[in-house]
């Protein structure tokens, strides 16, 4: 087992970052609602906890409390703004509501020095943090004492030393806070006793093992998309497994063009993984004809995933599991960390389960990681940077990149124009510095006049973003010779295709859809 780090997360919108960091240093971390059973909370046997923060006030009776297994267990635990307050108000403290908040940048005073401090902060000095919050503490629970304050937050960082507590009122996990990285990664290598010895290699090894321990005699079938989820996660159990492992492509007539037939040339030919191509897109197109509702279009793709698989898998003597490409960022976004009930945020994806009527089990070799890490193990595996560096695509495909009806039509054009998009981005070398690109077909049209004609043909928009790892992002600035380039060709080679505008906006996307 690797040495581990806890998150008890209380819902705070940037509790990921905080596992981001974390594994940037080579240590595995883990996010866990604060409604975990406590009994998971000691057999996961953490070298450490961390508290998240979270938008609840812990001046009220009823919000959540971190589980009093995080106190029994004697490990160093690190408070972070709700957590700070909680763990304090549970130790014997008192937490003040609302009298002066805090959100944004704060200048943090070190008052005393602290091993959470040792290398980069000395007392005295002055440091950018960032806040957010309404509560602070205003009294301190036994043996801890002050390490550093700001305007509005007279215990802006506390620590028991004895006993290995700290709390941080501050977000160390966003850049906006200096040296905080440095904090996360002190606390814990330094106060954990981590080793920071977590690795795609490491990873590989271990998640090969667990699969052959799960799935033993049984087959396994993979829903493979093309992308670079379902491929990694396809590549790690063939390791695993070899012949036991069955891939099923189902092509839902919603894919890029010439997606279809590089999946079955890669994983039929170059890998000799078993592969079964089922062309469904009659199944799927006929399901989708009229309907506009981006949710109900991904749950009639979900549901009708979820059939096809199901008649595969009588086909397969002893199929007992079904694989498929679930990310961390997944199952988080698709769980509510205070309440632990499913959300709609990834309803195509089957994150907490198959249905009952099933008669298979579901197994996600990736969900413990992010999605630049699912690239590292597919380099890691020997996949070919052709497809490990490949954009991001949804599981409903062009569904959600079509809003309004969806027709054969509108499909063949929006597969060209996305078409060129690429082939125009690959040729100026851009490719690999955008995390996602792709078109739309606007439900709009527009009259035009090409050369002595008049046209009356839909708007494109063109959207590319850039992040590390899915969670943020910002629109990519590109040239205004790039886009008019671009968008000339697109009206030239797409029949149907008169007008073309480019999206700025950063995640959230509005209505687009950009996952």
């Amino acid at each position: 087992m690797f040495d581990s780090i806890l998150i008890i997360d209380f819902g705070s919108q940037v509790t990921q970052l905080i596992a981001r960091r974390l594994r940037e240093v080579g240590v595995y971390t883990e996010i866990l609602p604060c409604t975990i059973d406590p009994e998971k909370i000691k057999a996961a046997g953490p070298n450490g906890i961390i508290l998240s923060g979270g938008p609840n006030s812990v001046a009220l009776a009823d919000t959540p409390r971190a589980p009093q297994m995080v106190f029994d267990l004697g490990v160093p635990v690190l408070g972070i703004c709700y957590g700070q307050q909680t763990m304090c108000a549970q130790l014997g403290g008192e937490v003040e509501p609302g009298t002066s908040r805090e959100f944004g940048r704060a200048l943090l005073e070190i008052t005393a020095q602290s091993t959470l401090f040792d290398g980069f902060w000395q007392i005295g000095g002055q440091h950018a943090v960032w806040m957010s919050h309404g509560d602070h503490v205003a009294k301190l629970p036994d043996g801890f004492s002050v390490i550093a304050t700001s305007s509005g937050a007279p215990y802006a960082a506390v620590a028991d030393e004895s006993r290995h507590y700290y709390g941080v009122q501050f977000h160390p996990e966003v850049v906006h806070t200096q040296n905080g990285a440095d904090l996360l990664a002190r606390f814990a290598l330094g106060i954990c006793g981590c080793t920071g010895s977590w690795s795609m290699a490491a990873y590989r090894s271990r998640a090969i093992e667990l699969i052959r321990t799960k799935v033993g005699d049984a087959r396994v079938i993979c829903g493979l998309s093309g992308g670079v989820d379902s491929s990694v996660a396809a590549v790690l159990i063939h390791h695993a497994i070899g012949d036991q492992l069955t891939c099923v492509f189902v092509d839902h007539g919603l894919l890029r063009e010439g997606e279809a037939e590089e999946v079955v040339s890669l994983f039929s030919g170059h890998y000799n993984i078993p592969l079964i191509h089922k062309d469904a897109s009659e199944l799927f197109l006929g399901r989708l004809a009229g309907v506009s509702d981006p949710e109900e279009k991904r749950k009639i793709i979900g549901s009708s995933f979820i059939e096809v698989f199901d008649e595969e898998a009588l086909n397969i003597d002893d199929a007992q599991f079904l694989a498929q490409g679930t990310l961390y960022p997944d199952v988080i976004e698709s769980i509510s960390a205070a309440g632990g009930s499913a959300v709609t945020i990834k309803s195509h994806h089957n994150v907490g389960g198959l249905p009952d009527d099933m008669a298979l089990e579901l197994i996600e070799p990736l969900r413990e990681l992010f999605k630049d890490e699912v690239r590292d193990l597919g380099r890691e595996l020997g996949l070919p940077d052709s497809l490990v560096g490949r954009h991001p695509f949804p599981g409903p495909g062009l569904a959600i990149r079509i809003p309004g009806d969806i027709t054969p039509e509108k499909l063949d054009i929006l597969r060209a124009a996305d078409a060129v998009y690429l082939d125009e981005i690959r040729k100026a070398g851009l490719y690999n510095k955008i995390w996602q690109a792709f078109a739309v077909l606007l439900p709009v049209k527009t009259v035009g006049v090409m050369g002595d004609a008049r046209s009356y043909e839909y708007v494109c928009a063109l959207r590319a973003v850039t992040s590390s790892d899915g969670m943020t992002a910002e629109s990519y600035a590109f040239s205004h010779e790039f886009l008019t380039g671009t968008a000339t060709r697109i009206v030239n080679e797409v029949h149907g295709v008169n007008r073309v505008v480019y999206d700025v906006t950063s995640k959230p996307p509005g209505t687009i859809e950009w996952e």
